[in-house]
C-alpha cells in the first residue's frame, strides 16, 4: 500500500511546503509549520435533487462565482450596485453592541475563547431572541441531547431553533441551503471537516478550507453564521492565521473559569468599532447581561488603603471604570518581580523606569505586583497615569484621594500626554459618583466638564504625585 503523501503548512499564513523549515517563507514566522496529509483533487460534491450544491455540475470542477459576493468578469466601481443589507437584533443587548448594533445578515463571525468559558452557552442565548427568526445550530462536539439540556437549564426551547449533531461539511451545507435559516452556528470549527481532503478535522488545510465552504453559502443565502474556535495556550485562536482574515468579525470571549464575570471583546469588525466590550455574568440559568459594568467592578472597592486607584478605560466607544490594585514589597530574590494580571507587564516595566528615572522613586529593591480587578484587560496608553500613581502610592504606603480618577499617556520624559474622546470619560466618571478627574493640560482646550465635576490639568508625572499622592 502506498504511503500518503504529505506536506507542511504554515498555521499563522497556510503556506505550504513539501519539505519542514524551521522559518516559513509566507509570513518569515519561526516553528509555524506543520505536517499534514496532501489533499485529494478530485472534490466530492454535495448533489440535491440532481444538481450539485456547488454549482459545479458534479465535475469536481470549482464553480465560477457570480452575484453579489463574485463577479465573472471585473466591474466598474459604479456599475457595482449595493444590496441593502440590515442588522438583525439578536436579544442580548451586550451582544449586539459588540458587533455594532445587531449581527449584519450574511456576516460571518469568529467567536474563540478558553475551554469552558461559555461559547456555547452564550450562542445557545441566540436562541431566546430569535424573535420569528430560524437558528440552525451545527454541533459538531455535543450529541444534540446534551444541547437541550443546556437549553432547557437556560429556558431556551423556541420552535425556530433546529439542531443539527454534523461535522460533515458537505452535510452541513446541504442542511443550510434546504434550511435557509437567519442565524447559523457551527460549534466548533476545529471539529468539521471536508471529505474530499484527506487531512484530519482541526488541521490547517481542513480549518481554511471548511471555513472558506461556509463563508460561501454565508454570502449566497445570505445568513448570519458564527462559527466557534477553539484557543491555544497562549491564548491566540487555533487553526491558521488566515482564518481571521477571512471572517468578517472576530470576538473573544475572555475571563476566569473561577468567576462569574465574562467580557466579550471585539478584535475585528467590518461593520462596526473594534475593540468594543460586552459584559457578562454567569449564573445557573446561562448569562445574565451587565448593562453598567463599572458600578460592578467598583462595588466591592476598598478605600483608605494604599496601592489603590481607579482607572477610567476607553473599551471601543464605552467607558469603562475599574480598579487598579498595586502592591510594592521588599524582594527576597536577586532580581525583583515583575507580576501583572491585566495588564501588560512591559508597558509596567517602562512606567516603573519613569518613576525612577524622573521622580527619584527607587523599585530595584522592591518586588512590583499590579491587578486590574474584575478580570478586565486594559491596553490603551490612557491608563498609564493611574496604573503609575497606584504603584507610586503603594510604595510610599500613602492612600490616594478615594473621590479622584486620574486619566492620561505618560511619556518617557514624565510628561502627560492627550487621550482621545475625554469628554465621554469624564461623563462616566460624574455618574459613578466621583468629585474630581485629573486630566492632561493638553485637553483643557475647549473641554466643557460635567457640572459639578472638578477638573485638574497637569503637564507632568510630578505634579499628578504631588497633588494627590
Amino acid at each position: 500500500m502506498a504511503k500518503a503523501k504529505t506536506q507542511y503548512a504554515c498555521q499563522d499564513c497556510g503556506y505550504t511546503t513539501p519539505r519542514w523549515a524551521g522559518q516559513c517563507s509566507g509570513c518569515k514566522e519561526w516553528n509555524t509549520l506543520v505536517e499534514e496529509a496532501v489533499p485529494t483533487k478530485v472534490k466530492a460534491p454535495v448533489m440535491r435533487g440532481g444538481k450539485s450544491l456547488s454549482g459545479d455540475g458534479g465535475t469536481g470542477q470549482a464553480p465560477r462565482m457570480s452575484g453579489a459576493y463574485g463577479a465573472s468578469r471585473p466591474q466598474r466601481l459604479s456599475d457595482v450596485t449595493i444590496a441593502e443589507r440590515h442588522r438583525i437584533p439578536t436579544g442580548l443587548a451586550e451582544f449586539d453592541r459588540v458587533l455594532g448594533g445587531g449581527a449584519m445578515m450574511g456576516s460571518l463571525t469568529l467567536v474563540a475563547g478558553d475551554p469552558g468559558i461559555g461559547k456555547s452557552t452564550l450562542m445557545t442565548e441566540l436562541g431566546r431572541g430569535l424573535d420569528g427568526n430560524t437558528l440552525l445550530y451545527v454541533t459538531g462536539e455535543e450529541s444534540a441531547q446534551q444541547v437541550k439540556l443546556r437549553a432547557q437549564r437556560m429556558g431556551v426551547d423556541p420552535d425556530g431553533l433546529y439542531l443539527f449533531p454534523e461535522t460533515n461539511v458537505e452535510a452541513i451545507l446541504a442542511a443550510a441551503y434546504d434550511l435557509q435559516p437567519d442565524f447559523m452556528v457551527v460549534d466548533s470549527i476545529q471539529t468539521v471537516y471536508r471529505p474530499d481532503l484527506t487531512s484530519a478535522p482541526g488541521s490547517v488545510s481542513q480549518v481554511r478550507e471548511s471555513t472558506a465552504a461556509l463563508l460561501d453559502v454565508t454570502k449566497t443565502l445570505p445568513t448570519t453564521t458564527f462559527l466557534i474556535g477553539h484557543v491555544t495556550k497562549q491564548g491566540s485562536i487555533a487553526g491558521p492565521r488566515v482564518l481571521e482574515h477571512m471572517v468578517d468579525t472576530v470576538l473573544h470571549f475572555e475571563g476566569d473559569r473561577h468567576h462569574a464575570y465574562r467580557i466579550l471583546r471585539a478584535v475585528k469588525n467590518r461593520f462596526g468599532a473594534a475593540h468594543e466590550l460586552g459584559v457578562f455574568e454567569m449564573r445557573e440559568g446561562g448569562l445574565k447581561e451587565v448593562g453598567n459594568p463599572s458600578a460592578l467592578f467598583l462595588s466591592e472597592r476598598q478605600f483608605g488603603s494604599s496601592g489603590s486607584a481607579v482607572v477610567c478605560a476607553l473599551e471601543g466607544t464605552r467607558p469603562l471604570l475599574v480598579e487598579v490594585q498595586a502592591l510594592v514589597a521588599s524582594t527576597s530574590y536577586g532580581t525583583p518581580q515583575r507580576t501583572t494580571t491585566g495588564f501588560d507587564a512591559k508597558r509596567l516595566q517602562v512606567l516603573l523606569a519613569v518613576l525612577e528615572k524622573r521622580e527619584g522613586l527607587r523599585f530595584s529593591q522592591n518586588d512590583v505586583f499590579l491587578n486590574v480587578a474584575g478580570g478586565v484587560r486594559l491596553e490603551e496608553p490612557a491608563v498609564d497615569l493611574s496604573v503609575a500613581l497606584a504603584v507610586a502610592s503603594s510604595l510610599r504606603d500613602v492612600p490616594l484621594d478615594s473621590g479622584t480618577v486620574a486619566v492620561g499617556e505618560v511619556g518617557l520624559g514624565g510628561e502627560v500626554r492627550a487621550v482621545s474622546r475625554l469628554d465621554a470619560r469624564l461623563t462616566e466618571i460624574k455618574q459613578l459618583g466621583f468629585e474630581r478627574a485629573m486630566v492632561p493640560k493638553a485637553n483643557m482646550k475647549g473641554l466643557k466638564p460635567p457640572k459639578g465635576l472638578e477638573v485638574i490639568p497637569v503637564r507632568r508625572l510630578a505634579e499628578a504625585l504631588d497633588l494627590i499622592c
